[in-house]
């Protein structure tokens, strides 16, 4: 098997458990939408934009360390170092956060939600403490393994959240002295997605249980600081991604003026933008995906003479497939849309979608053209670049929101992915220069926005969208033909 469909295969068990897990997360947006009212589904979207910036605190860079020095003739010492370090930190993090969470309750104007944010305590403890395993599991290609333990853990949490908000309500109504009234509090609303997320995330320390049996809890000092010297770039590039992503979903009901948008609080409004936003996670899957399979490939390829060539043929091909993904995700969203979100008021920002899933793509552009600073050990570089994106998202959602809502959001982050691209595309060159095939790249992404755009000025008629995504695949089978021949040939 080439090398090339090696990545391919390892790409598609991780985006199996990935497209297919947050396909089945997915259906719980149905859910929410048809029981919750935006202004509590936006109690929902703003605290796990909190949980998504500390889930980076809480492993610091370590897990992409632990892939660096992991090859290593001690890489099971780094191994330990690192779940030693991220247990120790997360347990202290966790413990803070738990004592504290009556004020961070109230600061964030949810008094009565203290045991919301205990919750969330121990579901980013738990979070942080498998990552390194599951790392691990990435590390030795064991895909399956990876995309079962995913797979669990998200099934038991659709089945909880469908019992809690669903079921018991119903058990309830038919037989109110049934077992369910000492389980069931019907006053908790939206605390049962938090509950139900704790409960399964529980279950990871279960399937990981021969593994604990096996680690040791250790400490040296210098690799400690080996690692962490590697790490901490990479924690300030993961911050600046989350900001990227969730700075809009932080302060947008901050920054919204009141009234804004007629009929609606600044709460409801970022219940509404965060249902929409749920729409672009099918180009975050294909991303997500792909940067499970490539971040171990990448730093393996390295070593052989030939790549540039293959770095530079995987990102074509990523490009060439993100492309039509954005393009057929945007002009058959008025199809599917409405399937997901239930209630017509979630409908209202569907305009900012498009932004989202093309800043998606160009995210994971610049993952692909992150290879150049992790080879050569400039994650300092890395960080720059990160920073300065998440400048440009700050910035940008500071001056748009008050003036264009949440499309100033999506365009923020449309924005401030296509400048990161450009900087790390120029600083790599001069580093570690591969030959992509710059102008086919660009070919792929304008093809997709221009087939976005016509659609658009046709009304959105399936016709029309049919016939785009035709020309769109017909001119790629043309232009990859040797590729393609060469791949199957493989």
């Amino acid at each position: 098997m080439s090398i090339l469909r090696k990545l391919a295969s390892q790409t598609a068990v991780y985006g199996l458990s990935s497209v297919l897990g947050r396909m089945l997360n997915y259906l719980l947006v149905p859910l929410y939408t048809s029981v919750f009212a935006p202004l509590e589904y936006g109690i929902v979207t703003e605290l796990y934009a909190y949980v998504a910036f500390l889930n980076i605190l809480y492993i610091y860079g370590l897990e992409t360390a632990y892939f660096r020095f992991s090859s290593q003739e001690n890489g099971a010492n780094y191994f330990n170092l690192a779940f030693t370090s991220i247990l120790v930190t997360s347990i202290l993090f966790s413990g803070i956060t738990w004592i504290l969470s009556g004020h961070i309750a109230v600061a964030l104007d949810y008094p009565d939600k203290q045991n919301f944010i205990q919750w969330l305590a121990a579901i980013l403890a738990i979070d942080a403490i498998v990552a390194i395993p599951f790392a691990r599991l990435r590390q030795v290609g064991k895909a399956y393994h990876f995309a079962v333990f995913k797979l669990s853990n998200i099934g038991v949490n659709i089945f909880l959240n469908i019992f809690f908000i669903i079921l018991c309500p119903l058990i309830l109504r038919d037989y109110p002295q049934s077992f369910i009234r000492h389980i069931y509090n019907p006053d908790l609303g939206v605390g049962y997605v938090f509950l139900s997320n704790l409960i399964a995330n529980g279950l990871y320390l279960l399937f990981f249980f021969k593994d604990w049996l096996k680690v040791k809890l250790t400490f040296n000092a210098a690799e400690w600081k080996r690692m962490m010297k590697y790490a901490w770039p990479v924690l300030i590039i993961g911050f600046a991604g989350v900001t990227n992503e969730m700075l809009s979903r932080a302060i947008l009901k901050y920054r919204l003026p009141e009234g804004f948008y007629d009929g609606y609080t600044n709460l409801e409004v970022l219940g509404i933008f965060g249902a929409c936003y749920k729409l672009s996670v099918f180009m975050t899957l294909a991303v997500q995906a792909f940067r499970y399979a490539f971040e171990p490939f990448f730093f393996a390829q390295a070593k052989e003479k030939n790549s540039p060539q293959v770095f530079s043929q995987v990102m074509t091909m990523f490009v060439l497939f993100t492309s039509f993904s954005w393009l057929v995700l945007c002009i058959f969203m008025p199809y599917y849309a409405p399937i997901f979100l239930r209630q017509e008021s979630y409908l209202m920002a569907l305009d900012a979608v498009p932004w989202l899933l093309g800043g998606g793509l160009f995210l994971g552009v610049f993952y692909n053209l992150s290879l150049w600073y992790k080879l050569t050990d400039n994650t300092l570089y890395g960080a720059y670049i990160s920073l300065i994106g998440a400048f440009t998202t700050f910035v940008l959602n500071w001056m748009l929101i008050p003036v264009m809502g949440y499309m100033g959001s999506a365009i923020a982050t449309f924005a401030s992915y296509l400048l990161m691209v450009a900087i790390s595309y120029v600083w790599g060159m001069r580093h570690y220069p591969v030959p992509y095939q710059v102008w086919k790249v660009i070919a792929y992404v304008g093809l997709a926005a221009g087939g976005i755009i016509l659609n658009e000025q046709f009304e959105q008629s399936p016709f029309i969208a049919v016939l785009i995504t035709l020309i769109f695949l017909t001119l790629s089978i043309i232009f990859e033909r040797k590729s393609l021949s060469r791949f199957r040939a493989k």
